[in-house]
């Protein structure tokens, strides 16, 4: 599960930054947005399966 996750992550990081090569219109917000919202679930989703550390 914390491979796809990492996964899902770096492929919406290259996806968002790629989207900057587009020019601004209504497509290009939307795409953002939806790359936007992949990186923050995706990073949410690895924070909370995160193990803790044990003294």
């Amino acid at each position: 599960m914390k491979a796809l996750l990492w996964i899902v992550l770096c492929a919406a990081i290259v996806a968002n930054v790629s989207l900057n090569l587009m020019e601004d219109n209504g497509l290009h917000i939307a795409l953002s947005v939806v790359s936007g919202l992949v990186v923050l679930a995706s990073g949410a989703g690895l924070w909370m399966l995160r193990r803790e550390a044990r003294p």
